[in-house]
């Protein structure tokens, strides 16, 4: 083998090992996140699914959304401040900023949507 070459294949073999031990230890740590697969934390939540407490921050009846703040998720997603659009626009006339919710969501065409809520006493 010429000289030339092993600058190059070497260095690029390296990498290559790299990136895969780099690949599969992302992929480890990632199971943990949400409960076990990405497969899991990306199937959709049916009607029955757990609800979760969350704080509306906005309500926007034009675009049919809300925003809520919550806690860490029973479906795995951290604790943040997000607008989801809702299932039932006629939800949101129900809702107010400030006021405490318990909701479940799914995912559904690359989006969180609002499936169920309650109004917490």
């Amino acid at each position: 083998m010429d000289f030339r070459y092993s600058l190059v294949i070497i260095p690029t073999l390296s990498t290559a090992a790299m990136s895969q031990q780099a690949f599969a230890q992302m992929d480890h740590s990632m199971h943990g996140m949400h409960g076990g697969s990405m497969a899991a934390a990306a199937a959709p939540m049916t009607d029955h699914a757990a609800m979760d407490d969350a704080t509306v921050k906005k309500v926007a009846v034009t675009k049919a959304t809300v925003t809520l703040a919550h806690g860490a998720l029973s479906n795995g997603m951290p604790a943040m401040t997000m607008t989801y659009r809702v299932k039932d626009p006629a939800w949101l006339k129900e809702m107010a900023a400030g006021q405490k919710i318990r909701f479940a969501a799914e995912s559904v065409d690359g989006g969180m949507v609002m499936v169920r809520f309650e109004s917490v006493k």
